[in-house]
């Protein structure tokens, strides 16, 4: 039977890549995926690599698929967690609608570890209660819609962890978020931006609501929105830790 792999690599760190992972990647003929992930990735040289642009994630998937059944060993490639915005959900919208052949190939995702996971252990517990995490990236949903969810959560009391928070083609959405959510959660709510934890340009800003600067924030930068039960405790040597308490009163 034919297999194709579909790989978490992390946020970065080859210490945070998974042994699962790992070992999918050791087996490979072919990398798929966007080409910064398929470029930073330890493999022998006679592996090829296929990247490409980030927009085009169905393309890519029905490229890995074809070259699955011709008999290669094909490991599809994301940052972080491949369900996560990721090339998981890709692969199986290109089975849903490719030819059913495809349907006969065994898909095994193997997990990894997400940027609002390896952020918020940098950072303390921020992830402690209840938390969502949205993109800001209106390329697959309107932007109406972002606002919505954005305003919802808020509402609801959740921690907010944004993906795909500020890009170059789009450098306004992420300081219209901010100016939603002042409207629904104090301005002293702690934010954070996370940008390329584990990886040598890492980078930690702590702020709140009402200060967030979105010129700080780029597309390796996460940035984790606070909610009323979230502390931050000074730290002996310098800094803060950030949680957010379990305790919901009724």
């Amino acid at each position: 039977m034919s297999r194709l792999f579909v790989v978490g690599l992390g946020p970065g760190s080859q210490s945070q890549l998974t042994p699962e992972a790992q070992s999918a990647l050791e087996g490979a003929t072919d990398l798929v995926g966007y080409g910064p992930y398929v470029e930073r990735v330890r493999v022998a040289p006679h592996v090829r690599r296929h990247g490409t642009d980030n927009r085009v994630e169905i393309d890519r998937a029905r490229h890995a698929l074809e070259m699955t059944l011709e008999g290669r060993q094909v490991v599809v490639v994301s940052g972080g967690d491949s369900g996560v915005f990721g090339m998981a959900s890709a692969v199986f919208e290109a089975i849903e609608n490719g030819p059913p052949v495809w349907r006969s190939i065994e898909v095994t995702v193997i997990p990894g570890v997400t940027a609002v996971l390896a952020a918020a252990a940098r950072l303390g517990a921020p992830l402690g209660g209840d938390f969502c995490v949205i993109s800001l990236s209106d390329n697959l949903k309107p932007w109406e819609t972002v606002c919505r969810r954005l305003r919802l959560a808020a509402e609801a009391g959740f921690v907010i962890a944004l993906y795909n928070a500020r890009s170059k083609a789009r450098p306004w959405q992420l300081g219209e978020a901010f100016d939603l959510l002042r409207q629904n959660v104090s301005g002293h709510v702690p934010v954070a931006f996370a940008r390329a934890v584990g990886r040598p340009d890492e980078r930690i800003i702590l702020t709140d609501l009402e200060s967030a600067d979105p010129e700080l924030v780029d597309m390796s930068t996460l940035v984790l929105i606070g909610c009323p039960l979230t502390r931050t405790i000074a730290r002996a040597g310098g800094g803060q830790w950030l949680y957010t308490s379990r305790k919901v009163e009724a």
